[in-house]
Formats: C-alpha cells, structure tokens, sequence
C-alpha cells in the first residue's frame, strides 16, 4: 500500500513548510546558501536550498518512473494520487501568491512529466502483457 504513495509529495510538503515559514525567512530562504565549493577555475560555485529541492524532486522523478514499470494493483492507486499531486501542484501555482516561484514551477513540470511518463510507462508495459492467442 505504501508503493502507491507518491513521492512528490516530498517536495510539495517541504515546500509548504519553507514557504508558511517552517525553515526561518519563508520563500527567501530558498535563496540561502547551502553549500559553497572553490572550483579548480577559480569560481565559486554555490548550492541553494531551492535547488537542493529541485536535486530532490528529481530523484523522486527517477524512483517514480522506476515504480511505473511495475504493475500491479497498487500502480493505478498511484498515477490517480500522482494526478491529485499534480492538480495540487497547479492550483497552489495558480492561486497562493507564494507559490509563484521559479523553483516551485519547476516542482510542478516533475510533477506533470510524473504523471504523463507513469500513464506512458504502465501503458506500454501493459501493452507487453497482453498476448493474443491464434
């Protein structure tokens, strides 16, 4: 029953909380630095809380992808609560002013390649499946 559970509520709910002020400043404290490294080049490359979010939602992109080759009685639970996350996604885009970021935009198009690639992905599965007898 867990496998049904989508993933990108992760990043949805981290970015609820950052954004109602959970971690400190609300939706500024996606600009806080998380990690700075000096290159061999001599720049300075930085690592931010919403890119470290964005690295999240795509990780939970790959293992969604990976769950929708799988099929079973859980996988149509599970692209149904994905379009649910995605038409959450949407609405909060649409109407919390908060949520009219860059980084929570992106959020959104995981979680919209998340529903399209599990229908896509469980369809040709299931087309593999189905054997015509002669």
């Amino acid at each position: 029953m867990f496998a049904a559970v989508p993933l990108m509520l992760v990043p949805l709910a981290f970015y609820n909380l950052v954004m109602i002020g959970f971690w400190g400043g609300g939706i500024a404290a996606f600009s806080d630095t998380v990690m700075s490294v000096a290159m061999l080049s001599g720049a300075l490359w930085t690592l931010s809380l919403g890119d470290v979010l964005v690295l999240v939602a795509l990780v939970v992109l790959f293992i969604e992808v990976l769950k929708a080759t799988r099929s079973g009685r859980g996988s149509l639970l599970n692209h149904m609560l994905s379009m649910l996350v995605f038409i959450v996604f949407l609405v909060e885009f649409l109407l919390v002013r908060n949520a009219a970021t860059p980084i929570f935009f992106m959020l959104m198009i995981i979680a919209f390649i998340d529903v399209v690639a599990g229908f896509a992905i469980s369809n040709r599965a299931a087309a593999r499946d189905v054997s015509i007898g002669l």
